[in-house]
């Protein structure tokens, strides 16, 4: 890694001298590619340019997430006070600070025990958009207890809380279902540079195999399938009944014995029913009983005078 961020620090040679390799470029599919220049070239920019300096530090982790998924590697972000992911770092004015002062004293406000030297250079890219920022890049390959020493003092670091939410390690497996890991973690919004960076990082240093990072990519540019909609409105109300049957504290007597009060309460509702209802035919029967006397009555009247 050294020799790399040392041979971009020469920049181009005098003429007549063999050329270098050309820079690397990342090379993954759907991940838009920016301009690579060395950083010699970086440093030649005019006035107009600003430079923005950001580390990743990572170490081998050999540790197995449930005992069968390797982890191989632990590397630091952070999620920042704007919800977006990002690499510990920041603007550094070139008036007054070199560009490994510059970092060192913004990670010192976010990390606390890091400094980082131009043997860390990794890469610098020019950026997109109307903004001219040439986005350099540092690199740092710590033990696992190292990283977990930076990851308490940012804790109790100025910044945290603040601009840093805190520290975040990036999953670099890919699950049997080809979106837990990686695939999931690209899915969220970065800022600036930071995503391509990350991959641009894990490739270069051999962390993870190319054609992995762009299997991760291409997951992440799949429409995903839209959640199963409830358009049943008893779902609700069965849901309801299914949390309220697996609240704690309610016992399997106490959900008979309401279910039994609740048939004997619809016994007792059919049997007043029944009787409102059988009231109702008996008095039916006694008008028209009372009806068809009036009506005998009248025609036995009717009759008498004919006798």
């Amino acid at each position: 890694m050294a020799a790399l961020g040392a041979m971009a620090a020469i920049g181009p040679l005098p003429a007549g001298t063999a050329a270098l390799p050309p820079l690397p470029t990342l090379g993954v599919p759907g991940v838009p590619e920016l301009k690579p220049l060395t950083r010699y070239e970086a440093m030649r920019l005019g006035p107009g340019w600003s430079h923005s300096c950001h580390a990743m530090l990572y170490a081998p982790n050999p540790g197995m997430l449930f005992g069968r998924i390797p982890l191989r590697y632990a590397v630091l972000m952070q999620m920042r006070f704007d919800g977006l992911l990002g690499f510990p770092g920041g603007f550094v004015d070139r008036r007054y600070w070199s560009l490994e002062d510059g970092l060192n004293r913004v990670l010192g406000l976010g990390l606390g025990c890091v400094r980082l030297t131009e043997a860390d250079y990794l890469c610098s890219h020019l950026t997109e958009g109307p903004h001219r920022v040439v986005a350099h890049f540092y690199a740092r390959q710590l033990t696992l207890e190292e990283l977990h020493t930076i990851e308490i003092s940012a804790v109790h670091s100025r910044d945290h809380g603040m601009e840093v939410m805190g520290m975040v390690r990036v999953p670099l497996y890919t699950q049997k279902d080809r979106m837990g890991g990686l695939p999931n973690f690209l899915a969220n919004s970065f800022v600036g540079t930071a995503k391509f960076q990350l991959l641009f990082a894990l490739k270069i240093l051999n962390m993870v195999p190319e054609e992995k990072l762009a299997e991760a990519v291409a997951a992440t540019q799949k429409p995903k399938k839209p959640a199963a909609i409830d358009h049943a409105g008893g779902n609700a109300h069965a849901g309801k009944a299914g949390n309220e049957l697996m609240a704690p504290g309610k016992t399997g007597n106490e959900f008979t014995e309401r279910a039994e009060n609740q048939a004997g309460l619809q016994a007792e509702a059919a049997e007043q029913a029944g009787g409102l209802e059988a009231q109702a035919v008996s008095e039916q029967l006694g008008e028209q009983a009372v009806g068809l006397g009036e009506q005998a009555g009248g025609e036995q009247v009717g009759a008498e005078p004919m006798e």
